[in-house]
């Protein structure tokens, strides 16, 4: 099944709704940053998160960030997405191995461990919006419905799960984000509330062959969810050697000059998707010159 989303309402415009599927998205993520099974696991799941999320930006410049920071060995996450349906994300360290829980699963919250959550929506504003509350959990799932409801002050249920294949590669993943309007009246609160209570997981959906529409279909049961939107998603990265060149300029000439001095190619890698960019000697001497003498970045400091 080809990653995508779907966004729906239900129950008369009293429930809106995204689900989607993004197993080729996680699995490219793995790929990229050669994570371990638990990191895989708690990328994947803010992974889904963001893309459902930055769906839900207005303009087609806008940038969502979700930081995650815990004490715990995976040391932060990092995900970014637009409201096309693209999202990139990173972890601090990303080979952390952990035991699994008594119940089998992968040990997310403990990967994960105490601390915070941070949505950075970047609208094109001087100063971006920045919304943080403590983690609840650390599986990430209940994190952003806690978020939803601190924060954004929207009753939302969010569902995020990713499951693995005896290789380590990613057989399922995606999620659901539940919202209900202020305007819901009690008895669609109730009945949303015993259809969540019947789903297992998002994975046992989608590994049952269940699409996001499909899946939205069982969690909204008997409100005749109505789909509204259909978008692909893609890990997709913006990252080139332009903007690679930029982030040269931007540390300053001291230490452009200094990189220039020790006579050796640099590599500057790319946290989002893993990939290095090598710059020769010449080439970082054309981007000095570039930069701080023909008005690139003449007021640089040092």
């Amino acid at each position: 099944m080809t990653d995508y989303m779907v966004r729906a309402t239900a129950a008369d415009t009293q429930i809106r709704a995204f689900a989607c599927t993004t197993r080729g998205v996680v699995e490219k993520a793995r790929q990229a940053h050669n994570t371990s099974p638990v990191i895989t696991a708690a990328l994947g799941r803010l992974l889904s998160g963001g893309v459902m999320m930055g769906s839900m930006l207005k303009g087609e410049k806008d940038i969502l960030t979700l930081q995650i920071k815990g004490d715990g060995p995976v040391n932060g996450i990092t995900v970014t997405a637009d409201s096309q349906g693209n999202v990139k994300g990173y972890a601090n360290v990303p080979d952390v191995i952990l035991p699994p829980k008594p119940n089998g699963k992968l040990d997310v919250s403990g990967a994960v461990g105490q601390g915070y959550l941070s949505v950075i929506k970047d609208l094109g504003l001087k100063e971006p919006y920045v919304g943080q509350t403590e983690l609840q959990t650390g599986e990430i799932a209940e994190d952003l419905t806690y978020y939803f409801a601190a924060s954004e002050q929207v009753p939302s249920s969010v569902g995020l799960g990713v499951l693995m294949e005896r290789n380590n590669t990613v057989r399922q993943a995606g999620g659901f984000i539940i919202q209900l309007m202020p305007f819901a009246e009690e008895s669609v609160i109730a009945g949303l509330e015993r259809n969540l209570a019947k789903v297992a997981s998002v994975t046992s959906i989608l590994d049952a062959g269940n699409t996001p529409e499909q899946m939205l279909a069982i969690l909204l049961e008997g409100f005749a969810p109505e789909i509204t939107g259909r978008m692909p998603v893609q890990f997709a990265c913006n990252c080139n050697r332009t903007r690679i060149e930029k982030v040269l300029i931007s540390i300053g000439r001291k230490e452009l000059c200094s990189m220039i001095d020790e006579g050796r190619p640099i590599e500057v890698n790319c946290q989002f998707c893993g990939t290095n960019y090598t710059f020769s000697v010449e080439e970082l001497k054309e981007i000095y010159e570039t930069g701080f003498y023909q008005g690139g970045g003449g007021n640089a400091q040092n």
